[in-house]
């Protein structure tokens, strides 16, 4: 790989609680998915974040999901369609005027949690989600060889694949449930060597030690471990090292 870029979900706070250290992982990320408020994301967190990303360069995504703050967005929700996009929609209209004020302009969409999950498989929620995205006029994010990808460029949308630096994957190349053994990979070490496999071999270990071969333009780091600031440089520096350039895809 050349060029890659590495994402990162933020602004997931809600008030005085926060998940993530938004201002440190700006520093590395060249991709900000920003929570639109559904699953995470109060005003002044949404705006605060936008106005961040903008004055470092940082690409800002719209991280839409299903409405629901209890359970921050990784419960499915069996919404009708129609509803679903105007949900999305909603949440891309609020954090495209936040990222205006901020002189910036929102660049992408990629759903969040269980909607990215079910969006894998799920046909009639995939379409809500291209919809959504068809209609706010943005490219996608997602999983390789998903429904939504392959919905999407049916739509005529621009399409990006991505990478999990730090999600366990199924043989089949579709990620370990949270709920299960493996989801997340152990350290920051098994972190560092699967973006270098991927930059170096374009290739992902699955849990039973399947190599998935993965052309991807971002790498998604989560934000919400312990040790996600320093697993994050050390991703960027390895990175680097092996001669990619990091850069949004979009």
């Amino acid at each position: 790989m050349a060029r890659l870029d590495l994402n990162a979900d933020l602004a997931e706070g809600f008030g005085t609680w926060s998940l993530t250290d938004d201002d440190a992982l700006l520093e590395v990320v060249t991709s900000a998915n920003v929570a639109c408020g559904f699953h995470a994301g109060d005003p002044a967190t949404m705006r605060r974040v936008c106005t961040a990303a903008v004055e470092r360069g940082v690409a800002v995504g719209a991280q839409v999901s299903y409405r629901d703050l209890a359970g921050f967005g990784r419960r499915f929700i069996d919404a009708h369609p129609d509803e679903l996009t105007a949900d999305l929609l909603y949440q891309v209209g609020a954090l495209r005027e936040f990222t205006r004020a901020a002189g910036g302009e929102v660049a992408y969409l990629k759903p969040h949690g269980a909607l990215y999950n079910a969006v894998v498989h799920h046909d009639a929620q995939a379409r809500a989600v291209v919809a959504a995205a068809r209609e706010a006029g943005l490219p996608v994010l997602g999983l390789p060889g998903s429904r939504f990808l392959a919905r999407a460029q049916e739509a005529g949308l621009t399409t990006y694949a991505e990478a999990f630096g730090d999600r366990g994957y199924t043989p089949e190349g579709t990620l370990v449930p949270r709920s299960e053994p493996g989801a997340l990979l152990p350290d920051a070490d098994a972190v560092v060597e699967r973006a270098r496999r991927l930059a170096v071999d374009q290739v992902i270990v699955a849990v039973d030690g399947t190599e998935i071969p993965v052309d991807a333009a971002s790498l998604c780091l989560h934000g919400d471990s312990p040790d996600a600031v320093d697993a994050a440089r050390r991703v960027a520096e390895a990175l680097r090292d092996a001669g990619v350039t990091l850069g949004p895809f979009a």
